[in-house]
């Protein structure tokens, strides 16, 4: 392609307005991380506009807390309709938030790019094991720490492999600082709205939905809940839905966290 010529031409064009686009999500991404105030708004907007800058299949925000640091982790996906069995695991494996944080750290704080085969020392868990399931196994990592370089939150982006590349490490490293603020944000609803729901403690659920929230606890399907209360799975169903709602979750998994950290459930 020679300079000044028609194809020429037509290359920078297309790169300005690349460029312009790029630009444009990355405004758009700032300025919607201003919104998040709630674990939803978080969802929604990582799950939504973020994917336009870092394509991902599954994300975990984990803070860091004290020295040596104990961490506490969440995930968000639109892939996996259980992230949190993703975070749980995150924590449940030991060598994992260490192993990564680890990594960041000795990059001097640089965004890091993983991938998890055999050949690295988390190819062998079961997190690992189950990021190969889900086609993820690339991993980009980045978090934010203080003014002694201790780390307060790792964001590891779960990828698909060959999705994470320098562009999109350039793009963490940029957008680590809203993600970090929107997150903190998040915390503090969350700790708010507990409060409020501990005030309100078992009196939220009716009796028949505190029935069907410890069948659910035990492993109990619709059908078998139904079966053993002599109603229909239709009706169960829909006590599960109320429950959900009451208890500000999306999931049957959250149900059961939730519930027993506010202490509804006692097993």
């Amino acid at each position: 392609m020679l300079p000044g010529s028609a194809e020429a031409k037509t290359s920078d064009a297309r790169s300005a307005a690349t460029d312009f686009l790029q630009i444009e999500s990355i405004v758009l991404n700032l300025d919607a991380s201003l919104r998040v105030h709630a674990r939803a708004h978080f969802f929604s907007w990582t799950q939504g506009l973020l994917q336009s800058l870092i394509r991902h299949e599954l994300l975990i925000c984990t803070l860091c807390l004290g020295k040596p640091p104990a961490f506490r982790a969440d995930g968000f996906s639109m892939t996996t309709p259980e992230p949190n069995l993703f975070s749980d695991m995150f924590l449940r494996d030991t060598a994992v938030a260490p192993t990564l944080l680890k990594a960041w750290e000795e990059r001097r704080y640089q965004p890091v790019i993983i991938d998890v085969g055999p050949a690295n020392p988390l190819g062998g868990g079961g997190f690992a094991r189950e990021l190969e399931r889900l086609g993820a196994p690339q991993l980009l990592v980045h978090g934010i720490h203080d003014a002694e370089g201790r780390a307060i939150s790792l964001f590891t982006f779960a990828c698909r492999p060959g999705s994470a590349g320098q562009r999109q490490a350039y793009l963490v490293q940029l957008l680590a600082p809203s993600l970090h603020a929107a997150w903190v944000r998040t915390q503090l609803s969350k700790r708010a709205e507990t409060s409020g729901d501990k005030a309100a403690g078992g009196s939220v659920l009716t009796v028949r939905e505190l029935d069907i929230l410890k069948w659910i606890y035990l492993g109990k399907s619709n059908f078998e809940i139904g079966a053993i209360l002599k109603i229909s799975p239709l009706t169960v169903k829909n006590h599960v839905q109320k429950i959900l709602r009451k208890l500000n979750v999306v999931n049957r998994t959250q149900a059961i966290g939730k519930s027993l950290e506010l202490r509804i459930l006692n097993p």
